[in-house]
């Protein structure tokens, strides 16, 4: 059966669901806004117990990554993910799923084929590509001054 474009635009259309855009993104921004404030609170107690401002941003970040590929591992971030959908991928801890997640996936495979080797899937272009922009970015800071 062929279809035109037009055709084919009007049976997607009716077979793809309805959202709820306003609630969509609602739901973002408070799921993402709750991980962060989180994590203010997270680097709020590091600095509490006096580490330096860099070593207590550091820590925090270490911390909300371990949270992330911890959840993730027993289950609870997709349902967040599910529920709250990008304002849970936005935040380091979504890094810390994109990396898990494969790796569970593919656990049946063994734990170099499978979990070693797929565990960078997705991560593997933002690392590439985030490296690569900061090298860029570096030099251009490093020339302009």
């Amino acid at each position: 059966m062929k279809m035109t474009n037009k055709e084919y635009g009007e049976y997607i259309k009716k077979k793809s669901p309805n959202t709820n855009m306003v609630g969509n993104v609602l739901k973002a921004f408070l799921s993402g806004g709750l991980i962060c404030v989180i994590g203010q609170g997270i680097l709020n107690l590091f600095k509490f117990y006096e580490l330096g401002a860099d070593e207590a941003g550091s820590a925090t970040s270490v911390v909300l990554v371990f949270l992330g590929a911890l959840l993730t591992g027993l289950g609870v971030y997709d349902r967040m993910a599910k529920f709250s959908g990008a304002g849970t991928l936005v935040p380091i801890t979504g890094f810390a799923n994109s990396i898990v997640s494969p790796a569970i996936e593919f656990k049946s495979e063994g734990y170099v084929s499978g979990m070693s080797a797929k565990m960078f899937v997705i991560a593997g272009p933002v690392l590439v590509f985030g490296i690569s922009a900061s090298v860029i970015y570096g030099i251009l800071l490093a020339i302009i001054k």
